[in-house]
């Protein structure tokens, strides 16, 4: 069995997060979105890996997952966004006659993806992953009878269940001779739920297996930051790791400081994870909070944040609070006249000031 990733979307819910890079290399808990992708495909016994990427994100992507091993990684260019089920459409010749693991890159799940593997058997069309949510307009919803997916549609205004798909299929080859003669939707893309209800419309078995833990499609930043709170109470040890360097400092719970980190006369509250590189000064860091490769925080505080590659928080008086800085992001404290706020923001940006 083959894994396909997708990991071409422009993630327009995220900007301007992701005006410059693919939001599946946004950091969640250390790693990026994508690296929990291969690492839940690889836990299943899947090591041959596609990740369909765009002319824009591939080279993101790839760096993404450079020091994955085990894994053989293949990158299939998408060059038009039409929907999932034309991205899997790009990987036909890659995927040939294996049945394959469909995983949508921005999706995350607490317990990985083995059990719905491992419930597809020969003669099975599909096994889709399947999660209760209060409002499952914004999804493809299913309809279940005794296991069996028996109705699948695309983002209803009136759903039939509570069961959207979450972001796992498990396909047999048949499913790419459907893709293939398979007509675009209104809003002009090739929808995998189409392709799903042709599947059983076909008489295969489609079943519906419901996800066990968490599940969190990364969407919106409030997502980003919840994923992040989750992944970082995971962190296996209870007590910290340190692998930096630490001085005159406070660290406690779960907090993991990476090689070539520093932490200088601060207080760290886990659950905490500063990477490699990262200089922490002067500074408070508090619950659910991930501080990225050659970050710096120096006289400030900062909690339940997200700070990406070499951002840097400075000198301000007021805790940061559910904040998210991009890579190269700065924040630091105006000295002098006039007494002002100076800020430089991109689309679709927000600020709140206290």
């Amino acid at each position: 069995m083959k894994g396909l990733i997708l990991a071409a979307g422009r993630g327009t819910r995220l900007r301007p997060l992701t005006h410059t890079r693919p939001k599946p290399v946004i950091r969640l808990g250390g790693k990026p979105i994508i690296y929990y992708a291969v690492e839940n495909l690889f836990e299943a016994g899947i090591t041959e890996v596609g990740v369909v990427v765009s002319p824009d994100t591939q080279e993101d992507i790839r760096q993404a997952l450079k020091d994955f091993p085990g894994v053989q990684i293949t990158y299939i260019v998408q060059e038009q966004a039409l929907g999932i089920a034309h991205a899997v459409g790009t990987a036909k010749e890659w995927l040939g006659q294996s049945p394959f693991v469909l995983y949508l890159g921005d999706n995350l799940f607490q317990h990985g993806i083995k059990p719905f593997v491992e419930a597809f058997k020969p003669g099975i069309g599909a096994v889709i992953a399947l999660v209760r949510v209060p409002d499952p307009r914004q999804f493809g919803v299913a309809v279940l009878e005794q296991g069996r997916i028996v109705k699948l549609l695309e983002k209803p205004k009136d759903p039939p269940s509570d069961l959207a798909v979450a972001g796992v299929y498990v396909f047999s080859p048949t499913i790419m001779e459907i893709i293939a003669n398979l007509k675009p939707s209104a809003r002009g893309e090739y929808e995998i739920t189409d392709a799903i209800q042709a599947l059983m419309d076909q008489g295969h078995t489609v079943l519906g297996q419901e996800i066990t833990g968490w599940w969190k499609d990364t969407g919106r930043p409030a997502d980003l930051l919840d994923a992040n709170r989750l992944l970082l109470v995971e962190q296996k040890s209870p007590t910290p790791v340190v692998e930096g360097h630490v001085h005159d400092s406070q660290i406690t719970g779960r907090v993991v400081i990476e090689k070539g980190a520093v932490v200088k006369n601060s207080t760290v509250l886990g659950p905490v994870h500063i990477a490699q590189n990262a200089m922490i000064e002067g500074a408070y860091i508090g619950p659910f909070t991930s501080v990225g490769p050659n970050a710096t925080v120096r006289q400030a505080e900062v909690e339940f944040s997200i700070l990406e590659d070499g951002a840097v928080v400075e000198d301000v008086p007021l805790r940061l609070h559910e904040c998210i800085l991009g890579v190269g992001a700065r924040v630091t404290r105006r000295n002098g006249l006039p007494k002002a706020h100076k800020l430089v923001l991109g689309d679709l940006s927000s600020l709140e000031l206290a």
